[in-house]
This record gives structure tokens, sequence and C-alpha cells, in this order.
């Protein structure tokens, strides 16, 4: 076997930014959080609406929350 078919792919390390306290995922537009978020109370058996996504007030993109968090929060019917 040679040393390149012996490689691991490098770990995804998504962009991040602070909000706040927390250490956020950022997405780079709506469409792509808005998908993010359905996928993800998908993938964990969350009931539907339970994250929303919202743009970043620090930068040009987005990220997810609880909905029951404030602070813009929107969500698209």
């Amino acid at each position: 076997m040679s040393r390149s078919q012996n490689k691991r792919p490098a770990p995804y390390n998504p962009q991040r930014c602070w909000v706040g306290d927390k250490n956020k995922i950022c997405y780079p537009d709506e469409d792509t959080a808005e998908m993010s978020a359905y996928l993800v109370e998908a993938e964990h058996n969350l009931p539907s609406g339970t994250l929303s996504w919202y743009h970043c007030e620090y930068g040009d993109h987005w990220h997810l929350a609880n909905t029951g968090d404030t602070g813009g929060v929107r969500r698209r019917k």
C-alpha cells in the first residue's frame, strides 16, 4: 500500500464565529442555514420547528438557534 492510499482525509472544521459567549457554526446563506436546521432536526429526532436561523450581526453569514432563544431569530413559514 502506498503512502497516499494510507492517508486519512482531514476532518471537516466549519467556519465559526463568537456570538455572545457561544462559538457558533457559520452558514454562508439563508438557504444553507434553513436546510441545515431541517437536517439537524431529522437526524436528532427533534420536533419540527425546534431550530431556527438568523443573520449574524457581526458578519455576512447565518447561524442556527433554538426557537425559544431570542434575538432576531426568523423562520420561513
